[in-house]
C-alpha cells in the first residue's frame, strides 16, 4: 500500500494515454465512490458524474476539451494518445447552485485514487460547455463543472523547482513533461 506523500507525488497532470488501454466501467465506479466518501461542503454532495469508456461517447466530449494551456504548439493529444476514459462533474443545480470546493474535493480523491491502481489522469477545466451539453443531451439542471479525464499513462511527468518564479509545465525535446513547483519556503508567510 502506497503512503499518502508517494501517491501525491505520483499523481500527475498527464496528458497522453495509452488510448487503447481501456479502463472498466468498474474501476471508473470505484473512483467515484472515492469522490462520494470525500468531505462536501455542508455534505450537500451536489457533484454528479457521467462515465465515457467506450470510444464513441469520448468522440463525442474529446473535441470540446483544450489541454495544456502552456503548451502553445500543442493542439492536445492526437490519436492513439487520447484518453480511454472521463468522469464528467456535474453540478445538480436541483440541490444547490454553490457546490462551492467540493469539486476539487472530489477530484482529488480520483486522481489519487486512479494513481494507486496505476493510471493517470487530467483535471480539464477549459470546456465548451454549451456544446458538450448539447451534444450529450445533458438536462439543463446540470452544469459542467469539469472533466477528468483518465487511462495508463503514456507520459512521463517530472516535478522541479521552479527557478526565478517561473512556473511554467513545459516538454523537453525528448517529450518528458515538466512541472516546476514553488519551494516550501515561498509559501509560508511568517507574521
Amino acid at each position: 500500500m502506497s503512503n499518502l506523500k508517494d501517491l501525491v507525488l505520483r499523481s500527475r497532470s498527464c496528458r497522453r494515454f495509452f488510448e487503447n488501454e481501456p479502463v472498466s466501467r468498474e474501476v471508473l465506479m470505484e473512483l467515484i465512490d472515492l469522490a462520494r466518501l470525500s468531505p462536501s461542503a455542508r455534505n450537500a454532495q451536489t457533484i454528479k458524474y457521467i462515465i465515457s469508456n467506450t470510444p464513441e461517447k469520448n468522440q463525442l466530449i474529446f473535441p470540446h476539451l483544450a489541454w495544456a494551456g502552456y503548451l502553445k504548439d500543442w493542439d492536445g493529444p492526437e490519436k492513439g494518445e487520447r484518453p480511454p476514459a472521463y468522469l464528467m462533474m456535474l453540478s445538480d443545480t436541483r440541490i444547490s447552485d454553490n457546490y462551492f470546493c467540493d469539486e476539487g474535493i472530489a477530484a482529488q480523491s480520483i486522481l489519487l485514487g486512479a494513481t494507486e491502481k496505476g493510471l493517470a489522469g487530467c483535471i480539464v477545466g477549459s470546456i465548451e460547455r454549451l456544446k458538450l451539453q448539447k451534444d450529450l443531451k445533458i438536462p439543463k439542471h446540470f452544469k459542467i463543472i469539469q472533466v477528468v479525464a483518465l487511462g495508463k499513462p503514456k507520459e512521463k511527468v517530472v516535478i522541479e523547482t521552479s527557478k526565478d518564479g517561473d512556473i511554467k509545465y513545459y516538454r523537453d525535446e525528448n517529450g518528458i513533461h515538466y512541472v516546476p513547483k514553488r519551494p516550501l519556503d515561498e509559501l509560508i508567510l511568517e507574521l
